[in-house]
């Protein structure tokens, strides 16, 4: 199972991301709730931008193995960050986090700054749609 991938030409070449992703034909799809970087107590305890990514990441791929499917089933990612300066500045360890959990797939992405988030001390959380194969059960 994959994805068509939709990049028409005159909205440039992404670098990170898709524009498009369209799902095959009796996929189950896979709403992942917001996932910020709390442990099973409820606390975030990671203090930096790309531990907190790591967290995040690691939660939502939880989430999607546990339904049945994998990283590449992932079609859409929404990432809500309170310091888009931080972010930016931290681009690099982040890209090389993603890559280590994701490989080269990349889904259709969002990158919002926002005022706050409900976890205290959250500096980003990320929600996700995947698109499972009709065979995967959880």
């Amino acid at each position: 199972m994959s994805y068509e991938i939709i990049n028409p030409e005159s909205l440039g070449a992404p670098k990170g991301w898709n524009n498009g992703m369209v799902a095959p034909a009796g996929g189950r799809v896979l709403f992942v709730a917001g996932q910020s970087a709390r442990d099973a107590s409820g606390r975030v305890m990671a203090t930096t931008m790309t531990e907190q990514f790591a967290i995040v990441l690691d939660h939502i791929l939880t989430v999607v193995h546990a339904a049945g499917g994998k990283a590449e089933h992932i079609g859409r990612l929404t990432i809500f960050v309170t310091d888009l300066a931080a972010y930016v500045a931290s681009l690099k360890p982040i890209g090389e986090v993603y890559r280590k959990r994701m490989g080269r797939h990349y889904p259709a992405m969002a990158l919002l700054e926002v005022t706050g988030l409900m976890d205290d001390n959250s500096m980003i959380e990320v929600e996700a749609t995947a698109v499972l194969p009709p065979e995967t059960t959880g």
